[in-house]
């Protein structure tokens, strides 16, 4: 699922034109103020918590092109397959919404730890039984079925996890570096799929086609079992503890009424996921989508262009810290619309880069991420600033997944799609299509505040 402010703090993208009324948590924030928790220790669970989310979900993106196809949809030609695997990869970000209501209410009637640990336990152990699952081979569609039942668990999952973490990060960081702060959480996208993607390298270039097809691919999902199981230890360390519980309450991080958020503030859902669309966009054109399409159309070792991936993901990791200290100078609404141009430059080179052979496309794998750090690094921030305190928490949570779903979901399989009938243009237009809509947004934002 960060901005150049603190989400509540900042001056929000669709600002509610009414004064905020002092909350009954405010005399207890102010009374635990000496004894608020370091931002440096909630950025630690925050990031190990995403990452290990992001691997999870890279494993099975990495999976749609290298494995899926063969061991899944070996009844259709390669390219039908991986439009069949990307299908299902679709479908977590098509139910995380539902697991957020879910998780909401589950929160309500039993408690965070309770839903976080759930959500968790769900996440791994639909992850560990997709290395479980037999093959088309061996029991036809009911594997495939198996497969789609176990990346809707996927979804539910991711969507109930939510734990109010990164709002809570944004509101205790320092007034003047909230987007250096605000972009930590983010990190954990580049590092999960570095992770995702080095594990895949190795084995990739260590098996023969028959191994790694036969037994190899399992390895990494069982590796996302392992690393579920240390995550969830450190994210309910932080979230049981009465100093978080505290910390939490206090900024009013608790679920809300999705019929009260919806009827009073359902435009800044809508508004704060357009908002950073382009980033989404972005997101899986240059980590899932690439591979396919090299997988299918390039000459280039497959093995090679892990690798590239791999330095690609680092440069994503190092550009975060960068998008922070842009969003702290420069603002967020003047980073995301300036970012969101670049994007849209980059996105008139796309076919040029992807069918210029082995330099092109690892120029677009590079360049792509390193836009993708200084975007993404930020793109939470549109997510949280919108909401009135008590509804913060939901809203977050529900325009996350809406952007997830618009921008990411399905650009795997529309730009493969699409590319594969009308050429590489396709996915210069589905860039494009995101950065107008974020533009748009942003306008509509500022319209909004000076009417305001």
């Amino acid at each position: 699922m960060s901005n150049s402010s603190a989400p509540g703090l900042s001056p929000p993208l669709n600002a509610p034109a009414e004064p905020r009324r002092p909350s009954r948590f405010d005399a207890q924030r102010r009374t635990h103020n000496t004894h608020s928790i370091a931002p440096g220790d909630i950025a630690v669970g925050v990031v190990i918590g995403r990452a290990s989310e992001y691997f999870d979900f890279f494993v099975f993106g990495i999976a749609c092109v290298l494995v899926f196809p063969g061991v899944f949809f070996p009844f259709v030609d390669r390219l039908q397959g991986t439009i069949y695997a990307f299908t299902l990869f679709a479908l977590a970000f098509v139910v995380r919404p539902l697991g957020t209501v879910v998780g909401m209410w589950l929160q309500r009637r039993y408690g965070r730890s309770a839903k976080l640990g759930l959500a968790l336990l769900l996440l791994g152990c639909s992850t560990a039984s997709m290395a479980l699952l037999p093959s088309y081979q061996t029991l036809g569609i009911g594997a495939v079925a198996l497969l789609a039942l176990c990346r809707i668990g996927q979804g539910l999952a991711l969507g109930g996890s939510w734990d109010g973490l990164p709002s809570l990060l944004a509101l205790s960081a320092p007034e003047k570096r909230r987007g250096w702060y605000a972009m930590l959480g983010q990190l954990g996208a580049p590092l999960g799929f570095l992770i995702a993607c080095s594990l895949f390298a190795y084995l990739w270039s260590s098996l023969t086609s028959q191994e790694f097809l036969g037994w190899g691919w399992r390895y990494p999902f069982f590796a996302a079992f392992a690393i579920n199981v240390v995550a969830l230890f450190v994210r309910l360390r932080l979230v049981v503890t009465p100093e978080y519980e505290r910390e939490l309450d206090a900024n009013e991080l608790r679920p809300c009424s999705t019929r009260e958020l919806l009827g009073t503030q359902g435009n800044n859902v809508v508004l704060g996921a357009f908002a950073a669309l382009a980033s989404f966009a972005l997101f899986h054109i240059v980590t899932v989508f690439p591979l396919s399409w090299v997988m299918l159309y390039s000459e280039q070792v497959i093995g090679e262009f892990l690798v590239v991936q791999c330095v690609g993901a680092v440069l994503a990791a190092a550009a975060m810290p960068v998008s922070g200290l842009l969003a702290d100078r420069f603002g967020r609404r003047s980073t995301l619309g300036s970012l969101a141009v670049l994007i849209g430059v980059f996105a008139l080179f796309a076919p040029v880069l992807l069918g210029g052979g082995t330099i092109g496309q690892d120029a677009f794998i590079l360049i792509g991420f390193v836009l993708l750090g200084l975007s993404y690094g930020q793109a939470a921030g549109a997510v949280t600033a919108n909401f009135l305190p008590h509804l913060r928490y939901t809203g977050a949570a529900l325009t996350t997944d809406l952007a997830w779903l618009i921008g990411a979901a399905f650009a795997p399989l529309v730009a493969l799609g699409l590319s594969a009938r009308f050429g590489l243009v396709a996915v210069s237009l589905y860039l494009l299509s995101g950065v107008v809509c974020t533009l748009l947004a942003l306008r509509a934002n500022r319209t909004l505040l000076m009417r305001d």
